[in-house]
């Protein structure tokens, strides 16, 4: 299971040339696309980050919507419509398009920021205020990690 931890903060260049931690590289280097899927979060002005075998299981949930239902279609097109695959090159660079690179509000630096399963790529100065957002949440709420349940190994 690929697994992405920690926060690396690496400069991008006027091309979009941005290099992906080798820590993030290493995790991916089973994966039978060797670079990343990117696409606009839905939630906050950044990039969610997965492999390429983890696409294919969104797809794979998107199943449980009907298939032709608007809910299905709003969700395919929101995360679908918007992603790129981007390979690595030979240095371990990933190549930013112009779009995604205004999205995120990017200028001369990406935070890579490890979320598990996948990862997201901030402007380091807003993920410095979501991450204290997302701290305040958790203290405030109490939020804890779930127990594992019975039927997981």
């Amino acid at each position: 299971m690929v697994l992405f931890l920690s926060t690396y903060t690496n400069k991008i260049d006027k091309k979009g040339r941005v290099s992906v931690p080798s820590q993030f590289r290493a995790e991916l280097a089973d994966q039978q696309f060797q670079g990343v899927v990117l696409f606009c979060s839905n939630a906050h002005a950044c990039l969610e980050g997965f492999p390429w075998s983890y696409m294919q299981d969104i797809g794979k949930r998107l199943d449980n919507f009907d298939l032709f239902s608007s809910e299905q279609d709003d969700l395919a097109t929101a995360v679908f419509g918007s992603a790129v695959q981007l390979p690595f090159d030979g240095d371990g660079r990933i190549i930013l398009p112009t779009d995604l690179v205004e999205f995120g509000g990017f200028e001369e630096k990406v935070s890579f920021v490890g979320m598990g399963t996948k990862f997201q790529l901030w402007s380091p100065k807003h993920f410095e205020e979501r991450q204290k957002i997302a701290r305040e949440a958790v203290q405030k709420q109490g939020l804890t990690i779930p127990k594992k349940t019975g039927d997981e190994s």
